[in-house]
């Protein structure tokens, strides 16, 4: 049996086992002098087994490089940028029944999150200001009056998630200036602000949705019932 590695599908949002079977890797070293070094460029195909989706990844990285002589192959020694090419962005595909715009800040915070961690929390600080607006109908402000504003109407873990990701380095001060200035922040702290958006959407949006199509559910159900 060939063996694999867990990995979730970024276009179906499952948990499948990437096998040999299901991988396409290569390679390609830049061996001409020139002024940077010697570079190896790997790239890396992943098919979905999930037979509902069978869409493809594709990744690349680029990496210093030299040739093992002892052991006749190329050796990498340090990894300088990655990619993700098809899809481009890492996030997830979030319903329709969520606002466009803050579909669409969140998708792109999330694509140029490696490249530009700063411009990726303020697409991230610009979604959640649109959730805060949309689904709690708060009184527009400074985004931190804002989410101050939810305080005693979220859930307690959900405050407390909010709480502790804008304690965290420059994104509380970057939620106090205004919307459209850029503040410093580091690719660990865009990371951290994206997976509370991410929580917040779960938490909020769809969960809404699950309880509404149970309802529904449960009083047509009990409308058939009574038609009898």
């Amino acid at each position: 049996m060939a063996k694999g590695f867990n990995w979730n599908c970024p276009h179906c949002e499952r948990a499948v086992t990437i096998t040999d079977e299901r991988r396409s890797s290569d390679t390609h070293t830049l061996r001409i002098e020139n002024a940077e070094g010697r570079r190896t460029l790997s790239t890396n195909f992943f098919v979905c087994p999930n037979p509902d989706c069978r869409k493809f990844t594709l990744s690349a990285t680029l990496s210093e490089s030299h040739f093992d002589q002892a052991r006749n192959h190329e050796k990498i020694t340090k990894v300088l940028q990655s990619w993700a090419l098809i899809p481009a962005s890492s996030g997830r595909n979030f319903p329709d029944y969520i606002p466009e715009a803050i579909r669409s800040d969140y998708l792109e915070a999330c694509a140029i999150k490696a490249l530009s961690p700063k411009a990726s929390a303020t697409l991230a600080r610009r979604c959640l200001q649109g959730m805060l607006r949309d689904y709690w109908k708060v009184k527009p402000g400074r985004l931190v009056d804002e989410i101050n504003q939810v305080q005693e109407k979220v859930d307690p873990l959900a405050w407390a998630a909010i709480e502790a990701v804008r304690k965290i380095g420059n994104i509380g001060a970057h939620m106090e200036k205004d919307i459209n200035v850029i503040v410093d922040v580091d690719p660990n702290e865009a990371e951290l602000l994206i997976g509370l958006i991410e929580r917040l959407l779960d938490d909020w949006y769809i969960a809404r949705e699950r309880r509404k199509t149970s309802m529904t559910a449960l009083i047509d159900a009990a409308a058939a019932k009574t038609g009898q």
